[in-house]
């Protein structure tokens, strides 16, 4: 027997008890004599409306829904299923609404009453199925039936199914319209997920109804879910029977969050009905939020590359922390790119697509770099250099050795990637978070720091916690330029300033100690930073002021090979005579340009004279006339 002619079996006994009723209420009130017969339907007219055939296409597909699995995912009885029949009914087969309106002697009432539906179900009106109505009952507080009209005596108040109940039943997969904007249906990687800190297995078939799951962290759903945000959503506490329903009715998991952003009465709400719920936040669990306290696990490592995109160069793509669900969402970000240009994914589109899934909050308060460097164009001593690609192997393979391996330490510590880069100005610090951002693929958010630091006390803390918030959530490189400015050194008590700004350093200290991702201090004077910060650091890189034969090849790299040179221009003589750092350099190869372009001509080696000259001046060193001559005459 089809999935359809099982439905339509269970509807052709409704049908029959509708035929006995309307065989009993004709006998009992022929209505010959009545002279307001034609405000209802004849008998006749019932008559041929029974002979009719169902008003239902044969070829949907409806599924088994009033099935044993429909009865325990809501706790049904046999008889809460017969009470659902006969209300769904007119929204099945359109001759039950006029029936139903002969069988209520008021052609406008088309939908059973709580006294008809006990009739035809053999029920005494007054026996104990009609408690199945109560608010209480499975039906109602499932949200499965709608009794309405609560004005009205008890027996005489309508019952309906809502849409989006009759829509699921009849096969439709689309999510109640209330609940679009912060709720979708997440089918789930294959197979459980790990929890290694807690020995959980976080999976479908883990997560019991009843049995409601904390997560600290973001899960990974093995298996059917209704994956909800309820964070600031004003009318959460409304939207919680709708989602319970939800899940119900597709058997699935309901995945919510983040707890620590949602209103105390959602949560408490939520735990209440025996569902099979995930919860989840960025902290832990805290007690008052809700009389049931969840069981707590760590959120799982995220999913391989390969589970979403088969054959992909893993270490390509290690360094991002991301969910299966945003993978995904990058792949097909990627995708998209790539079928726009009619080629295969590349790692730039997937990296692109890693881009896209960065929230916008810490472009708010930091400057966002999307780099546009790479290894070829840093200049720096060969072991500056290799604490680079040191800070660039830590960030790709740290879940290898802080997961795999177990070589994470203990005290709280994160697993993220803390580096300093120290060296005066100009040296190439900056352009060295870029050029590692670059090799990881990501952007590099610069910290303004006139939006963290504020004179008030306890303010400065606030705005920091609120960048690192912010970065838990983005793949990028964050930078803290002029980092002593921050992270200074702790003092002696001598008055009260000193004490409240031991207490920022020392919440700095524990900030940063527990921060994911992957952060670069900066700062001209090393000496100046507390102990206790870089004892943390991970890499610590030093940026020397460069020798004559590294500043030959910073003008080098500067001018370019798309610059027109003279034939004068003398590169080793402007490195040997001017001890200048390579943001120098690089600005005294813009004037030049600029100079040269507003001439019309090649860069020449008076051009490079005159920046180098104005750049002096701007630093406010002394010049003599000797090191630029023959070339400027006079200062």
């Amino acid at each position: 027997m089809t999935e359809l002619s099982r439905l339509w079996h269970r509807l052709g006994a409704v049908e029959h008890r509708v035929r006995k009723a309307v065989a009993d209420r004709s006998a009992r009130d022929p209505g010959l004599t009545d002279p307001y017969r034609g405000l209802y339907l004849t008998d006749e007219t019932v008559r041929e409306l029974l002979a009719g055939p169902p008003d239902v296409p044969a070829e949907i597909d409806i599924p088994d829904a009033v099935d044993g699995e429909l009865a325990a995912a809501f706790g049904l009885t046999g008889l809460d299923l017969e009470f659902l029949l006969v209300a769904l009914a007119p929204d099945l087969d359109a001759r039950f609404e006029r029936l139903y309106g002969y069988l209520n002697d008021d052609v406008t009432r088309r939908r059973p009453t709580i006294g008809l539906a006990l009739s035809l179900c053999g029920q005494s009106q007054a026996g104990p199925g009609r408690f199945r109505f109560l608010p209480h009952a499975p039906l109602v507080a499932g949200g499965l039936v709608e009794v309405l009209a609560e004005d009205q005596p008890f027996l005489a108040r309508e019952l309906r199914v809502p849409d989006t109940v009759s829509a699921h039943l009849l096969g439709s997969h689309d999510l109640d319209p209330r609940l679009a904007r912060c709720a979708r249906i997440e089918p789930g990687l294959p197979g459980p997920r790990e929890v290694p800190d807690s020995g959980c297995e976080l999976s479908i078939a883990t997560v019991r109804p009843g049995m409601p799951v904390y997560v600290r962290g973001e899960p990974e759903v093995a298996g059917p879910a209704v994956v909800v945000a309820l964070g600031g959503v004003s009318n959460a506490v409304e939207l919680v029977p709708l989602l319970v329903r939800e899940a119900r009715l597709r058997r699935a998991c309901l995945v919510v969050g983040p707890a620590d952003e949602m209103p105390p009465a959602a949560l408490r709400e939520l735990l209440t009905h025996e569902v099979s719920l995930v919860l989840h936040g960025s902290g832990a669990w805290d007690p008052k939020w809700a009389p049931v306290t969840p069981v707590p696990v760590e959120a799982g490592p995220a999913p391989s590359w390969a589970t979403v995109l088969d054959g992909f160069p893993e270490n390509e793509l290690s360094a991002f922390r991301l969910t299966g669900g945003q993978m995904r969402a990058a792949v097909s970000v990627a995708s998209r790119l790539a079928e726009r240009d009619g080629r295969a994914i590349t790692v730039a589109d997937l990296r692109e697509g890693i881009r896209s899934q960065n929230g916008a909050g810490l472009s708010r308060l930091a400057r966002r770099i999307t780099p546009a460097v790479g290894w070829d164009d840093l200049v720096v001593p060969e072991r500056t250099r290799n604490q680079l690609r040191e800070l660039a192997a830590r960030a790709r393979f740290r879940d290898t050795v802080l997961g795999t391996w177990r070589m994470r330490p203990g005290g709280g510590r994160g697993r993220g990637v803390l580096a300093l880069f120290a060296g005066e100005s100009g040296t190439g610090k900056t352009m060295a978070a870029e050029v590692v951002a670059a090799d990881l693929g990501m952007d590099l958010y610069v910290v303004d720091l006139s939006t963290v630091v504020d004179k008030y006390i306890g303010e400065t803390e606030k705005n920091l916690d609120r960048v690192f918030a912010e970065a838990a959530g983005v793949n990028g490189v964050l930078l803290f330029d002029e980092a002593d400015a921050l992270f200074g050194k702790r003092s002696a008590v001598s008055d009260s300033r000193d004490r409240y700004a031991n207490m920022e350093s020392a919440y700095l200290l524990q900030r940063m100690e527990s921060f994911d991702g992957i952060a670069v201090l900066t700062t001209n004077l090393r000496a100046n930073l507390d102990e206790a910060f870089t004892r943390r650091l991970d890499v610590i890189a030093a940026f020397p002021v460069p020798d004559a034969a590294h500043r030959r090849l910073l003008w080098e790299t500067c001018l370019g090979p798309d610059l027109p040179r003279a034939a004068d221009v003398d590169l080793t003589t402007c490195a040997d005579r001017f001890e200048l750092a390579g943001g120098a350099i690089r600005a005294c190869a813009v004037g030049a340009a600029y100079l040269a372009a507003a001439a019309g001509r090649s860069v020449t080696m008076r051009d490079l004279m005159l920046s180098i000259r104005e750049e002096h001046l701007k630093q406010g060193h002394l010049i003599r006339d000797t090191e630029f001559h023959p070339w400027l005459s006079t200062p």
